[in-house]
């Protein structure tokens, strides 16, 4: 009779055990995948923290290529890479937690939405200073060339200048001197000896030249014996620090026609050995000269 009361109590005992048995393993399973749920959230939020600070970090470097380009809105973008440097410090300092996350990426996309509108507008202005560069670049070629062709036109202007000037310059040719004995009766007689001479006799020719400047030309001509002596009147004509003792000045007026000026040079005394002739022009710039020699 006992063994037939124990066996209903054995029996509700066992149920019992096996449903806590099975709601302890729910319960673990229940756990268990809470845990799971956990870890791939957090693994998730540490994705998009890592995700989001690489792309704030390329736009900052964008930013800089902008501002490098150093159009009128560097201030602008200087301003708007500010945020995003701060924006992402506070990123790299948050624990990126669901709630903080949502928040920076809700400012990040305003902050990208404000920059790609700024950058557009900074290409655009970095265009137009191309082209406005390219158009200066022209202007100054343009003008370099014209600059290059008058410098070319006054270089050849003075050049032509310069030619004329030396053309209209007048040739002295064919001066010559002749040692004369004056009689009384005024006759001249020619004297190689320099005891006989009391005259000297000096011509030269002034050449024809059609573009020479007509009028009065003057001509200071200086005669040196042996000893370095000047003959005949002796003045001076000075030229800044320098100086002219000349013989006798002869002024003769040009028409642009070969011209053969003549002049006595009264003499005394004078000693053999050689003599020199030199004809300056107004300038004094010596133009021609020549020598003889009396015994």
């Amino acid at each position: 009779m006992e063994l037939n009361q124990s066996n209903p109590r054995n029996s509700g005992l066992k149920a019992a055990v096996v449903v806590l048995s099975l709601l302890l393993l729910g319960s673990l399973a229940y756990m268990y995948k809470l845990k799971n749920d956990s870890t791939e959230v957090e693994t998730k939020l540490t994705s998009e923290k890592g995700k989001l600070q690489a792309e704030l970090e390329a736009k900052i470097a964008e930013y800089d290529k902008a501002i490098a380009d150093n159009t009128a809105l560097k201030g602008e973008l200087e301003e708007e890479q500010a945020k995003m440097v701060e924006l992402l410090e506070k990123l790299k300092k948050s624990e990126g937690d669901a709630a903080s996350m949502a928040k920076f990426k809700s400012q990040y996309f305003q902050l990208k939405k404000d920059m790609d509108n700024l950058v557009a507008e900074n290409n655009s202005l970095k265009e137009k200073n191309v082209k406005l560069t390219k158009d200066l670049d022209s202007t100054t070629v343009v003008l370099s060339d014209a600059r290059v062709q008058i410098d070319t036109l006054n270089n050849q202007k003075t050049s032509l200048a310069k030619t004329v000037e030396k053309g209209q310059k007048l040739s002295i040719l064919n001066l010559q001197t002749l040692a004369v004995k004056q009689r009384s009766s005024g006759k001249q007689i020619d004297t190689d000896k320099a005891s006989k001479a009391d005259v000297l006799k000096i011509s030269f020719t002034i050449a024809e030249n059609q573009i020479a400047k007509t009028g009065d030309k003057s001509y200071y001509v200086q005669v040196i014996d042996s000893k370095s002596n000047v003959l005949g009147e002796k003045k001076m004509e000075t030229y800044g620090d320098k100086y002219l003792s000349y013989s006798f000045a002869k002024t003769i007026k040009y028409e642009n026609k070969t011209v053969t000026v003549q002049e006595d040079l009264p003499v005394k005394n004078i000693v053999g050995g050689a003599y020199f002739v030199n004809v300056f022009d107004k300038d004094g710039n010596l133009v021609a000269k020549s020598s003889f020699t009396l015994r």
